[in-house]
């Protein structure tokens, strides 16, 4: 039976992203290999999007990041040096911001309005 799920990031700058996700976004990993590190994720949701004329491609895959206090993640996160690349919005489904990442992609934070 299914007892887990596994993200991937393709990043062009993979060591960088590897080290900000180990030193800045504060995940234990293991090394597997040649600084190969894979991440343990504390837990996990998953939600199924319907394409969009201007939206992301059939097939596409997206992750985030969630948290139960945005306002203090964010704080948090921005005394470790990482930045933001908007205000915090609501959503509806929660309230949502965006962090830059190495490799030159964001990645979305959100807190969720629903419950987990």
């Amino acid at each position: 039976m299914i007892r887990g799920m596994h993200a991937m990031f393709y990043s062009s700058e993979a060591a960088a992203l590897r080290a900000f996700i180990r030193d800045k976004l504060g995940l234990p990993g293991t090394d597997v290999g040649d600084g190969w590190l894979i991440f343990d994720a504390p837990e996990a949701d998953l939600g199924v999007h319907p394409t969009e004329p201007e939206g992301a491609a059939s097939g596409t895959c997206d992750l985030s990041f969630y948290c139960d206090d945005i306002q203090q993640t964010v704080q948090e996160l921005r005394a470790r040096g990482v930045e933001f690349t908007q205000e915090v919005e609501d959503h509806g489904y929660g309230l949502v911001t965006f962090f830059q990442v190495p490799g030159g992609f964001k990645v979305q934070l959100y807190q969720p309005k629903y419950a987990k």
